[in-house]
């Protein structure tokens, strides 16, 4: 999704897609920067809602890096849901996070050279 993400300590930005009016989404995920700790973690709110200054999903997403033996390990955690009032919307983030992991596994797997993901 297009965003004006940075990489500072609370700085709020949006990511923005097209809307789905049937799931009371507007298509603008509002973000604020939680937890910066360089080349290892990074952390920001999450929420959104239909665009009538309501929020229906407001969450925590949480992206951390760990050395391993064989190289580095990503963990994804998109969860702290304190509103999740759209059960479809929750199944349509579900498989875009999924659709996302598999595109940088794919793009980390292409400038390496190996063919597994």
């Amino acid at each position: 999704m297009k965003s004006d993400f940075q990489p500072i300590m609370g700085h709020e930005f949006t990511f923005r897609s097209n809307p789905v009016p049937s799931l009371d989404f507007d298509g603008i995920v509002y973000c604020k920067v939680l937890e910066i700790v360089p080349f290892k973690k990074l952390s920001y709110s999450w929420k959104l809602g239909p665009g009538d200054g309501t929020v229906n999903v407001d969450s925590i997403v949480r992206w951390e890096l760990q050395q391993k033996d064989n190289g580095t390990e990503l963990l994804l955690d998109h969860g702290d849901f304190k509103i999740l009032e759209n059960a479809g919307i929750f199944n349509a983030m579900t498989k875009g996070w999924l659709e996302n992991m598999h595109k940088i596994a794919q793009n980390l797997n292409k400038d390496h050279g190996t063919t597994n993901a």
